[in-house]
């Protein structure tokens, strides 16, 4: 991608009440537009690491047997009477409308309800299970406070799956494969040494859950932390019950902050029995199937990585979801340099290395605060001095120092490191 032709510009402004450093750093980078409080548009940038995060996710899901599907965001008012969560008290987010004819719909927070339902028409046999539908979709939720940029929407991209199983036993193995395959994933978006699992309460989903949270500052939600252990407890159900039941010492718990970046859920029959969702056991008996549903906030990611990997002088993209691997910056507007600038280009892009190229008509100093900004992992530069010597000069993101390399060189540390 060529910057010159890239609709979006960096800014050094931000919406007034705008407080939320990752949603300053986003937009100031053309990451993100902001729309109105908890609404944003992704802008081409912003598009790419949204859809690495989602890609990573996906992958990880589908290696535990995920089948991706995708449900409306309409939700019909009868299904969720059934279970009784159309009512505002017991889910108190809800946007809610109604179509010309009078009838009312929901926009989905969650598909509980619909998932259950549509596995009624295919589900028949012990042998169909277990099953891990998922999709990964936008979703709407009425928050009284959204202050905290992408990390708390009312319309947001998430990953839901969810679990259907014939026994109790089945669903644990289930449970804790799903909850493995989440580690994966913080793992490759480099949290996974600041990303713990946390018992918390389970909404009008369940009685418990289990949260994973990222330590930050930024972070709303409380936490009491064994770093030895690895596990928390959220201080919303800090007691001595639940440190008991995980083998936990109050003296040996840190308090810090964190942001929740996914949670599972046990459900039972919670949702399965309200539609007679049964098939038959090995015995032939219908059983009501277990369920679960594991959900991962993928805009919200995106937020907590701009939390956390950035400087005084823009992002530092991990390379895992960075909008591309290196950035070229040529300086000045020769024809050798031109030429040798746009050859770059040519040859990274064609081995499949996500470049951008900053080919305006811009002063030094503006390309690399741009690059700096934009947290682009490497960046390579391109001036007549490096046409005479024949050596590009390199530098990372998240160093400081600079170092001469040829061009085998570069694209070998490239595609080292892609």
């Amino acid at each position: 991608m060529r910057l010159s032709g890239l609709f979006t510009k960096t800014r050094k402004t931000v919406p007034s009440d705008e407080t939320a450093k990752n949603a300053q750093l986003l937009i100031k980078a053309g990451f993100v537009n902001k729309e109105m409080a908890g609404v944003y548009t992704f802008l081409p940038l912003g598009l790419r690491v949204l859809n690495n995060i989602s890609n990573i996710v996906r992958e990880e899901m589908n290696k535990v047997g995920g089948q991706e599907i995708l449900m409306p965001a309409l939700q019909l008012k009868e299904r969720y009477v059934t279970t009784g969560r159309w009512d505002d008290k017991v889910v108190d987010d809800w946007f809610k409308t109604k179509l010309v004819n009078g009838a009312e719909l929901g926009l989905g927070f969650s598909h509980e309800e619909n998932v259950a339902t549509l596995m009624k028409e295919y589900l028949n046999s012990y042998r169909d299970l277990p099953i891990l539908p998922y999709q990964i979709q936008t979703k709407f939720r009425n928050e009284l406070r959204s202050k905290s940029g992408l990390m708390r929407g009312r319309e947001f991209l998430m990953k839901d799956m969810y679990s259907f199983s014939i026994s109790q036993k089945q669903h644990e193995e289930v449970y804790e494969k799903v909850q493995n395959a989440y580690f994966e994933v913080y793992k490759r978006l480099d949290i996974g040494d600041k990303t713990f699992i946390t018992s918390a309460s389970g909404g009008s989903f369940s009685k418990y859950s289990h949260e994973f949270q990222t330590l930050s500052d930024a972070g709303e939600d409380t936490i009491y932390l064994d770093r030895k252990k690895k596990i928390a407890i959220n201080k919303e159900v800090f007691t001595d019950e639940v440190m008991d039941d995980l083998g936990l010492v109050r003296e040996e718990l840190e308090e810090v902050r964190a942001i929740e970046v996914g949670n599972i859920f046990s459900l039972g029959t919670k949702f399965s029995a309200p539609f007679a969702l049964k098939v038959a056991d090995e015995e032939g008996k219908a059983q009501t199937l277990i369920m679960g549903c594991y959900g991962i906030g993928i805009s919200r990611l995106m937020g907590t990585i701009a939390e956390l990997f950035s400087d005084e002088h823009g992002l530092v993209w991990p390379e895992a979801v960075a909008p591309a691997k290196i950035i070229i910056c040529r300086l000045g507007e020769d024809p050798a340099v031109v030429e040798k600038a746009d050859k770059l280009f040519k040859d990274l892009t064609g081995k499949d290395i996500a470049v951008l190229y900053d080919d305006r008509d811009l002063r030094t100093g503006e390309k690399f605060a741009d690059a700096d900004l934009l947290g682009i992992p490497y960046r390579v530069v391109v001036g007549q001095q490096n046409v005479d010597t024949q050596q590009l000069e390199l530098k990372q993101r998240s160093h400081t120092t600079t170092k001469l390399v040829s061009y085998t060189e570069l694209v070998n540390t490239i595609q080292k490191e892609t």
